[in-house]
């Protein structure tokens, strides 16, 4: 995970066409982390199913490509270090030895096969039964060059976590446990960045819209997380997602 917002990249706004659109109508049921590799044969059907819980538009669904299968034949193209640390440091804060592929983190408190659709969905409707869900309101809405970001009411203290991604890219693999397949991935996770801390009482944070000015094809999720220390995350009680649109020609 990277440090403290970049400050040229927050400085710098530029204004072009964007627009905030909400997870979901309403409260999102969840937040969603896959953790999948191009090398990894297993993937497919997760990355798959990450695809049908975007179409649904119930939760925030991240996709993190990680490094530790390139040995296998071919380097994934979107894997990050930062991405697999991120994995890592999941595992110790669920008690783990190790880590797999593909593995989801859900609400940032357990995990399941990313390829478990159905178990997904249950989990996270058993969570929120338990007062386990996303319980903080988080919204972000794009007005000219800023994307404002508001966080409600609620108890502890929390990270305000921006994760950066790409919308949608298709990868011709080439070698590997995959070789010879085009995959499509979304949502795939790009940069990961605190903005600021939340301490339980309404807070607003202001970003320029240049954060996103990656391409029509860039996207950011911003996640309410507490830590349980400073290199541990922890559990998720709000989120939400903003979407870059087309400049206009």
């Amino acid at each position: 995970m990277s440090g403290p917002l970049n400050l040229r990249r927050i400085m710098l706004a530029c204004g072009l066409g964007l627009m905030a659109l909400p997870a979901v109508a309403g409260e999102p049921a969840g937040v969603v982390e896959l953790f999948t590799s191009q090398g990894c044969s297993s993937c497919p059907p997760a990355d798959a199913a990450l695809k049908k819980l975007i179409d649904d538009g119930k939760v925030v669904a991240l996709s993190y490509h990680v490094d530790y299968w390139n040995y296998l034949g071919w380097a994934d193209t979107l894997a990050t270090k930062d991405n697999t640390a991120r994995q890592y440091s999941y595992a110790r804060m669920l008690g783990r030895s190790g880590v797999y592929t593909p593995q989801v983190i859900l609400n940032g408190r357990d995990h399941i096969n990313g390829a478990d659709l159905e178990g997904i969905n249950r989990r996270l409707a058993e969570m929120s039964a338990k007062g386990k869900g996303l319980v903080v309101p988080v919204n972000a809405t794009v007005r000219k060059d800023e994307v404002d970001i508001n966080v409600g009411a609620g108890n502890g203290k929390a990270n305000v976590v921006v994760v950066y991604f790409n919308r949608e890219q298709i990868v011709d693999v080439k070698k590997g446990e995959n070789s010879g397949r085009k995959i499509s991935y979304w949502h795939a996770v790009r940069d990961v960045q605190t903005i600021g801390m939340w301490d339980g009482k309404p807070a607003n944070f202001v970003l320029p819209a240049s954060v996103l000015n990656e391409g029509d094809n860039s996207g950011c999720a911003v996640l309410l997380q507490k830590m349980k220390d400073n290199e541990t995350p922890g559990a998720i009680l709000g989120a939400t997602t903003v979407m870059a649109d087309k400049p206009a020609n």
